[in-house]
């Protein structure tokens, strides 16, 4: 089979090599990138053009192509080949994820004998007159996890009878040292699903590296710092589980991430480029999609500068140096900041937690998993719970408890009835109804506590009659009574069904324990 034709800006390298350097053959072909039998040939077909060495000063590339390979677009004993139509490819072009690549496969299909896509590029190349320019950057086998989101989305149909389209992220990550690609789309690049698309990476490698490189998102990076960034810490803690650690790239440094950013470019222009014509209904269904798409991009492509595809490469290089999964994967767990309160409960997401009653207005960190609530002051654990419901109620545990009620910071619960009560009979009844319904009454501590405090803003005689109005209407919460009071509500009479009674007077409870129960 003939040699295919080597670009003149190489071939008059390899002459210089060859004939004024007079270096070997092999180096000559190691230092141009080329197979030696690529520059045995070549250098015939020198011989046999009857050219001298050096080349004349005004000769050009295409006079030297037409000496050494014939005209251009034949090849000499041999019939032209089918040749597409430049213009219209390079229209194609211009469309988003389209490649050359894309246009060949196509091409080839159509015209099996046609240019294989070495010479199918440059003669492109030619027509275009200009070349592309690429860089390449050397990593060690298992070493660096590029990770980045790629800036396209992908069109979901979530509902066909309303044609509505919502639109999925596509996470992107690549070995550094084998180029090896992954790609996972979610719903957005919010903490959750950028934690969940690395779980999915370190299943898909079988192994974790020694170092994370994203790139500064917000998501990853509470502070982007030259010398010092702030990781986010579910992000941190997540990497220390997979005993791997976070290396940012530099702010304002492209080469730490060229890497990734070319495996975006390949994602995009090789995994969506080739999906752009599909539909889709699920997102399962686009990461089924995007997981055939990677079988052929990793296992069945072959990289024509090492001559291995991604996976050979990855088996001989990174796999062996990679860190073995632990026994199993990482749950998502979020760490808020949040103060205890009075009542020795701390609020997440609208559930009230207990500490011990010692650690009352402590500032404390919350760390939450879909299951567990774990509550830290100053690195050390104090309290453990099953994760409750937003629903407003307390989980307390016993030993939590003061005994007797013990004062906090100058604040008991027969304090809070005494200012109730100095409040008006409304405000007095309502606060023992809540304490009455708690099953421990310091679950209805921050509640009283509450209504106690709407004195100073509104004046204790309107907050009596709030306090009057949700009695009546049987809302016996901190909520009602400054929404009734918010709205002016306090001041306007009830309407009640015909027929009914209303003697103005607080509603009397059998079950009120008294406030000297509290004694």
């Amino acid at each position: 089979m003939p040699t295919e034709r080597v670009a003149m800006r190489r071939v008059r390298e390899m002459l210089r090599l060859s004939r004024d350097a007079g270096l070997a053959t092999r180096e000559v072909a190691r230092r141009t990138d080329v197979a030696p039998s690529t520059l045995r040939e070549m250098l015939r077909r020198f011989e046999r053009s009857g050219l001298g060495w050096p080349l004349p000063l005004d000769m050009t590339d295409t006079a030297l192509e037409a000496r050494l390979y014939g005209e251009v677009g034949t090849k000499q004993g041999h019939r032209r080949r089918p040749e597409p139509d430049w213009a219209d490819l390079n229209r194609e072009l211009k469309r988003k994820h389209v490649t050359l690549q894309i246009l060949w496969d196509e091409y080839i299909e159509a015209n099996p004998d046609g240019y294989r896509y070495s010479r199918f590029c440059d003669l492109y190349r030619g027509w275009e007159s200009r070349l592309p320019v690429t860089m390449r950057q050397t990593h060690l086998g298992g070493d660096k996890l590029f990770v980045d989101y790629a800036g396209d989305t992908v069109p979901v149909i979530i509902d066909q009878r309303l044609g509505k389209v919502r639109r999925a992220h596509l996470f992107v990550a690549v070995m550094g040292g084998s180029s090896l690609s992954f790609a996972y789309a979610s719903w957005t690049e919010t903490l959750p699903d950028w934690i969940d698309a690395h779980v999915q990476t370190f299943a898909y490698f079988g192994g974790a590296p020694r170092l994370l490189v994203p790139d500064n998102p917000k998501v990853a990076v509470i502070k982007a710092c030259f010398y010092d960034p702030q990781v986010n810490r579910t992000y941190g803690e997540m990497a220390g589980h997979y005993d791997t650690a976070v290396l940012p790239a530099r702010p304002r440094r492209p080469r730490d991430k060229a890497k990734v950013e070319a495996a975006v470019r390949i994602v995009e222009r090789w995994l969506l480029g080739k999906l752009r014509n599909r539909r889709f209904a699920s997102l399962a269904d686009v990461n089924a999609a995007i997981a055939e798409l990677l079988v052929w991009l990793n296992e069945h492509r072959v990289m024509r500068h090492v001559r291995r595809t991604r996976r050979q490469l990855f088996d001989e290089i990174d796999a062996p140096r990679l860190k073995p999964l632990p026994a199993e994967p990482y749950t998502l767990a979020e760490w808020r900041v949040r103060k205890v309160g009075l009542d020795y409960h701390v609020d997440f997401d609208g559930h009230f937690y207990s500490v011990p009653y010692r650690h009352a207005r402590a500032g404390v960190e919350v760390r939450a998993t879909l299951r567990t609530i774990e509550i830290f002051l100053k690195g050390e654990r104090i309290a453990a719970h099953m994760r409750g419901s937003g629903d407003g109620k307390h989980t307390t545990l016993a030993e939590h408890m003061p005994s007797s009620h013990r004062r906090y910071a100058d604040w008991t619960i027969e304090r809070i009835l005494r200012e109730a009560r100095a409040i008006g009979p409304s405000a007095d009844l309502l606060c023992q109804l809540i304490l009455e319904q708690r099953p421990h009454p310091e679950q209805g501590f921050r509640t009283c506590l509450g209504i106690v405090r709407l004195v100073k803003p509104f004046g204790a005689g309107r907050v009596e009659a709030a306090s009057l109005r949700a009695l009546q209407i049987g809302t016996l919460n901190y909520g009602s009574v400054k929404s009734i009071l918010d709205n002016r509500l306090d001041g306007q009479p009830i309407k009640r069904a015909r027929g009914a009674e209303d003697d103005g007077l607080p509603i009397a409870h059998p079950n009120i324990r008294g406030s000297g129960y509290y004694h």
